[in-house]
């Protein structure tokens, strides 16, 4: 099918969505295309969108994308993507511009384009040991130069051009994280509040440990010993003292200030473990109080109770 008959198609299924989704409110779908030299760290950014929640594909033909732009278009739980073309693709990427253009008009794109110096790269491939996608029959350098001019009319029509050569793995994922957390606000970040008991030891995974022991043990009250901390009788009577709304707050209030500052070092994911010494009542119960401040921040936030029940 032409590549206009396709757009086209493309364009009447979008406007049919966008009419039977707007009274709902869906945000409108994302789309990055990553591409550049070999070399160039494609494969790390990548990586630095599928942290940012994006669902991502690796050498996507090219062919496919209005397809695929056309699914993300739908109502689905799959609203951002990002996928990478290449050199890889061969003769077909000369069609990537046109493509470009056409998907632009249905879907948000935008196009990335990462390069660095000759230099940096024929270093990379050195230390890789791996072989240039244009092949083996001549030098890494003549290659990079062909797949320069190759790939010189995609880069005139991208929106982003990244120069690697300054950057290690870590950086160039900071930078991408820096670059595109600003459309959410900084929140970024999935934060997995986690209670469990002490006597059956502290959760490896976890990277904050507060202990909750301090707090008045609902096990000594028989009608309360065989709940959790999510029943509201036994919530209503965590909550009682004084010393439990007051820990709450400050250690909300604490995480509030701290998340900024681990996601602008990259962290992508934080575990919060809060634990009692049988991990059912305290340490579930404010676990979840704790979670329900940080959702109210504007926080993507999930709650699992290790020891609860048992």
């Amino acid at each position: 099918m032409p590549l206009r008959r396709i757009a086209t198609k493309i364009t009447d299924t979008k406007r049919k969505l966008a009419r039977k989704g707007s009274s709902r409110g869906r945000p409108p779908g994302e789309l990055v295309i990553i591409t550049g030299m070999s070399g160039s760290g494609k494969a790390s950014v990548l990586k630095a969108f599928e942290d940012l929640g994006y669902y991502c594909v690796d050498n996507l033909p090219v062919g496919l994308i209005p397809r695929f732009a056309e699914l993300v278009g739908q109502p689905s739980e799959v609203a951002r993507t990002a996928l990478v073309v290449d050199v890889r693709e061969g003769r077909q990427l000369e069609e990537l511009p046109s493509i470009v253009k056409s998907v632009k008009r249905i879907i948000a794109t935008k196009v990335i384009f990462l390069e660095a110096s000759d230099a940096v790269l024929v270093r990379r491939y050195s230390e890789t040991r791996r072989p240039h996608p244009l092949g083996t029959h001549t030098s890494v350098k003549k290659s990079l130069a062909a797949e320069r001019r190759h790939l010189q009319h995609i880069r005139a029509i991208s929106d982003l051009v990244i120069d690697t050569s300054k950057f290690n793995v870590h950086e160039l994922r900071a930078h991408i994280l820096e670059l595109f957390q600003k459309k959410e606000k900084g929140r970024n970040i999935l934060v997995s509040c986690v209670s469990f008991g002490f006597k059956h030891g502290v959760p490896e995974d976890a990277d904050l440990v507060f202990d909750v022991r301090f707090l008045p043990n609902p096990h000594f009250v028989p009608e309360f010993r065989p709940l959790t901390g999510r029943h509201p009788k036994v919530a209503k009577y965590i909550r009682s003292f004084p010393q439990t709304t007051e820990f709450i707050q400050r250690i909300s209030d604490l995480l509030v200030y701290l998340l900024p500052h681990y996601i602008h070092e990259g962290k992508s994911y934080l575990t919060i473990a809060f634990g009692c010494t049988g991990g059912q009542h305290r340490s579930v119960m404010i676990s979840e109080d704790v979670a329900k401040r940080l959702k109210q921040a504007g926080y993507r936030v999930k709650v699992a109770h290790r020891d609860s029940p048992k």
